[in-house]
């Protein structure tokens, strides 16, 4: 088969990996310098580059993203009053106020002593000043909030902060991200450092990279977080998957943001 490697990247366990042919742009998509000296990466791509023109154009048209369903869940849920205080988001904040929310997010919270991503930000709302339930990281209710939120940084570079409080967190991360973990040995450096661009069994790996997320993937039929993709990834290389919201998890949030620095918010996304 042309292009065809065997290639050994987990010890004694063998991966398949093919050329991958040629891959779709509109010239919006890339490629984009790293803003950081210190990126692992000679240039950052978005997964939009390497999607099908079908699913670019799924992602370009608002009628016919999939995702917007759930945009419309969380403007509605943005008015919507809930909980004991009877409060709603739109009656302390207005649109216009998270405008690149989604751009600067996951940060470092100086008054709770924590890193806070958009979703841990709506719940702490909803708790603290709401009095109401939490809300699961992939229920409709947050992934329509989320989505709703990060899109009004929507064509916004990525941009975080690494320093101060929060490079403990990054450190972290990027630990995590090189880490080899479960029974095929692997780290999330080999996919998506190593070998993107390349296909493994029917896909084409991507960098990886975080800026549109919640992501409507094709496979899940429905939009999904980050932390959910990283959850999936784990279980690929058969490794213990952490819980959404963890440590672990928050950590290589940071991690991924920084990687991406510059990219602009995509959310939501059309993935495969």
């Amino acid at each position: 088969m042309n292009g065809l490697k065997l290639i050994s990247i987990a010890g004694s366990v063998a991966a398949i990996i093919f050329a991958a042919p040629a891959l779709a742009t509109d010239g919006k998509s890339g490629p984009l310098k790293p803003a950081s000296k210190d990126s692992p990466l000679s240039e950052i791509w978005s997964g939009y580059h390497f999607a099908s023109k079908e699913t670019q154009a799924m992602q370009d048209d608002d009628f016919g993203n999939p995702a917007m369903n759930w945009y419309d869940v969380g403007e509605t849920g943005w008015s919507k009053k809930d909980g004991e205080a009877g409060k709603s988001c739109a009656e302390c904040h207005k649109v216009g106020d998270i405008k690149g929310v989604g751009a600067r997010y996951p940060i470092y919270d100086d008054k709770l002593k924590k890193l806070m991503n958009v979703e841990e930000r709506v719940n702490y709302c909803r708790k603290t000043y709401m009095k109401a339930k939490p809300w699961k990281y992939d229920s409709s209710n947050m992934l329509g909030m989320a989505i709703f939120i990060n899109a009004q940084a929507r064509g916004m570079p990525r941009s975080v902060k690494i320093d101060g409080p929060a490079a403990e967190f990054f450190e972290k991360g990027k630990k995590f991200y090189y880490a080899r973990r479960g029974q095929l040995d692997m780290s999330c450096a080999h996919c998506h450092e190593k070998y993107f661009g390349q296909k493994i069994r029917m896909n084409i790996l991507s960098q990886g990279q975080s800026n549109g997320f919640p992501t409507y993937r094709l496979k899940w039929q429905k939009p999904g977080s980050l932390h959910r993709r990283f959850s999936g990834c784990n279980k690929q290389v058969r490794a213990k998957s952490f819980k959404r919201g963890s440590p672990e998890y928050m950590a290589l949030e940071l991690y991924l943001a920084w990687r991406g620095q510059g990219l602009p918010i995509e959310t939501p996304a059309v993935r495969n």
